[in-house]
C-alpha cells in the first residue's frame, strides 16, 4: 500500500468506484476521464449490433445446427423503447418443429458484445453436460428479450429453453452474460418462474464451467419437480418447492 494514497489497498480489492478522491469539489481530473470512458463502453455495448454471421460459424463450429430468429421490434430503437416487442417472434417467423426436450438460444440482448464473447465457450460447457436430453437445433436471436425463449420453444416444440443472453452493461462490467432456464415453456410465462445464473465473464465473474455446472443440476432438479423459479434452488442443501408449490 503506497503511503501517498492509504485507499490504494482497497481500490485494487474491487472493480467498484470507491475511493476516487476529489479535485476541489469535483473528482480527479483521471478518475472523470475513466467514468466517461466506462459510460461510453456501456453505451457502445448496447448499441453495436451482433455480427450474426460470425456467431453463427462460431456455434457451428461445436458441432451443432444453429438457427435464427428476431423478436418483433423494428430496429434497436424500438427494441430499448419497447421491451414488450422484444418478447415477441417477429412475423413470418419460420422455425422448424421437432421433438426437443430443451432449446438453447442465444439472444443479443442489452449487450451483443457479452454474446460475442461469451456464448461460444458458454455454449460448448452446457452441450457436454446435455447427456439424455434431446436438444433442439441452437437459435440466434437478435432484438430478442428473455421471454422470446419461451415462443420459440413451442415453435421448435422443445418443452424447457436456456435463453443465453447480454446482460444490461454496467459502468464496470459491459460484458456480462446471463443464463436463464424455463421448464415448460411457453407463453405468459413469469420471471418468477425462471432460474438465473448471472454474471458469466470470465476471468472476472462466473466462468464457463461453473455456470454450467449450476445449470445441469437446475436442469437436472426441474426435471425432478416439475418446475423452475423461486421454487428451485442450485444448492440441494436448500429446501426446494414441491409441484403443488
Amino acid at each position: 500500500m503506497s503511503a501517498a494514497d492509504p485507499l490504494e489497498l482497497l481500490r485494487a480489492s474491487t472493480r467498484a468506484r470507491v475511493a476516487l478522491g476529489r479535485a476541489g469539489d469535483a473528482l480527479p481530473t483521471a478518475r472523470l476521464l475513466e467514468l466517461r470512458a466506462a459510460h461510453a463502453a456501456a453505451r457502445d455495448a448496447v448499441h453495436t449490433p451482433l455480427d450474426v454471421d460470425a456467431l453463427t460459424d462460431r456455434i457451428a463450429a461445436l458441432g451443432v445446427d444453429t438457427l435464427r430468429a428476431a423478436g418483433a421490434p423494428a430496429d434497436r430503437t424500438e427494441y430499448l423503447t419497447r421491451p414488450d416487442l422484444g418478447r415477441r417472434l417477429a412475423g413470418g417467423a419460420d422455425l422448424p418443429r421437432g421433438e426437443h426436450d430443451v432449446v438453447l438460444v442465444v439472444a443479443d440482448g442489452l449487450s451483443p458484445r457479452a454474446v460475442a464473447e461469451h456464448a461460444p465457450g458458454m455454449l460448448a460447457e452446457i452441450l457436454d453436460r446435455l447427456d439424455g436430453w434431446r436438444v433442439a437445433p441452437v437459435v440466434v436471436a437478435t432484438q430478442a428479450r428473455v421471454a422470446l425463449g419461451d415462443e420459440i420453444a413451442t415453435a421448435v416444440g422443445a418443452r424447457h429453453v436456456v435463453v443465453l443472453v447480454g446482460e444490461r452493461p454496467g459502468m464496470s462490467s459491459v460484458d456480462s452474460l446471463g443464463l436463464y432456464f424455463t421448464y415448460d415453456a411457453h407463453r405468459g410465462r413469469r420471471d418468477s418462474e425462471r432460474n438465473c445464473i448471472s454474471n458469466v465473464r470470465p476471468p472476472h465473474g462466473t466462468g464457463y464451467a461453473a455456470a454450467a455446472t449450476t445449470l445441469a443440476l437446475l436442469m437436472s432438479e426441474a426435471r425432478r419437480l416439475k418446475l423452475s423459479g423461486v421454487a428451485l434452488k442450485a444448492d440441494p442443501a436448500l429446501p426446494s418447492g414441491d409441484a403443488g408449490s
